[in-house]
């Protein structure tokens, strides 16, 4: 009997011997991503201001996310399939993300209940009524037809007691297996674990152990970057990446601040999603090298430089920072799509950055630079 072909296949081709921070690529359906990589989000397939022949022209964009909850209370599942699948949907021949939905329903607080199940809730758009079992996200991101999909998991608020996390975290594993039990486009897209337990290291440890006996052909760390301070985050992110398989794709989930794109690089990571880039644009803010700035601050209404001489982005070539400041107080839509595309810009030239100071064994170097430039303290 013939075996049958998976949908991702990831090669590692350096390893930093100083910190273990990794080069790789991704080989997926709809081409290959070199690794570390950010992944802009595209919340409601599209990432918000931004056409495909931009992201792929501009951004340099590889892979994108796209999320399960929102595009299950609109347009549909359904209806997506109808038109083709995502990719054909909204006109996006690269690779796609597609999250499990969780984090989405148990953000909604109060509006949920938790069960063995699933999750029972109240659309935020309409307050009718809603159920996403594993079952059901598996259904719903095998209809999106993303290349890697995500199980269904829980994510336990910070600040959540020993009992409950261990709770939460077991039932994501019992999930886990259920998602890989359903799921059956294996040759088409890539199903992911995730890897739970909050912030105490021997439910991280418990989680990773079953999560790994079930072979998914990749692994995301969940339930940070949620609130905590800083020293925790690194904690946890640096306790648990090295210890993830050496021979499948690692993914930190929704970071996407520049320091901590780097320490996840350095803690191991391969892969990292964030909506920072374009919510921070559409309210007037820019990522920078030598830090964030406000656009709207009456300083830039005569500054007629660049917005940051260091960036390469179409923004950063054409127009002043005078001019941009001019957009936002006007409300013009050419402010908020010209902040995307370099913010957007800036974080995936960051990770062509940190790739090639891996591949030269310089990502130490690289972060203290950067540091130094940008106002972070280590």
């Amino acid at each position: 009997m013939e075996e049958r072909k998976e949908a991702l296949n990831f090669e590692v081709k350096k390893v930093d011997p100083r910190t273990g921070a990794r080069l790789g690529v991704l080989h997926l359906p709809h081409g290959d991503v070199e690794t570390p990589v950010f992944m802009p989000v595209g919340t409601q397939a599209t990432v918000k201001a931004m056409t495909p022949d931009e992201m792929k022209d501009m951004i340099h964009s590889h892979i994108i996310l796209s999320n399960t909850y929102h595009l299950f209370l609109r347009p549909g599942h359904e209806l997506v399939r109808e038109a083709g699948g995502l990719h054909k949907f909204m006109n996006w021949d690269r690779n796609i993300l597609t999250d499990s939905g969780g984090f989405q329903v148990f953000s909604l607080g109060a509006l949920r209940k938790i069960t063995e199940e699933g999750v029972e809730f109240r659309s935020h758009i309409d307050g009718s009524k809603q159920f996403i079992s594993p079952e059901k996200s598996m259904e719903i991101q095998e209809a999106l037809g993303s290349d890697i999909m995500m199980a269904f998991d829980e994510c336990a608020p910070y600040g959540s007691s020993y009992t409950y996390v261990k709770n939460s975290m077991e039932r994501t594993t019992r999930w886990a297996k259920r998602c890989k039990d359903y799921h059956t486009t294996v040759d088409k897209q890539a199903l992911f674990g995730i890897i739970q337990g909050g912030f105490y290291k021997d439910l991280r440890d418990k989680s990773l152990e079953d999560l790994v006996k079930l072979d998914f052909p990749g692994y995301a760390i969940g339930g940070i970057s949620v609130g905590e301070p800083k020293e925790e985050f690194l904690d946890i992110l640096r306790y648990t990446a090295p210890k993830m398989p050496e021979n499948k794709p690692r993914y930190l989930m929704g970071v996407g601040t520049p320091d901590y794109l780097i320490e996840a690089a350095l803690a191991g990571i391969d892969m990292c999603d964030c909506v920072l880039p374009t919510r921070m644009a559409r309210n007037g803010s820019a990522l920078t090298h030598y830090g964030q700035v406000n656009l709207l601050n009456a300083c830039h209404k005569r500054a007629f430089e660049t917005l940051d001489d260091e960036c390469d982005c179409y923004c950063c070539k054409n127009y002043t920072r005078a001019y941009l400041n001019h957009l936002f107080k006007t409300k013009e839509i050419l402010g908020a799509r010209l902040l995307s595309i370099h913010n957007l810009r800036f974080l995936v030239k960051l990770m062509e950055d940190v790739r090639e100071a891996i591949k030269e064994e310089r990502l130490i170097e690289f972060r203290d630079e950067f540091y130094k430039k940008y106002g972070y303290t280590k």
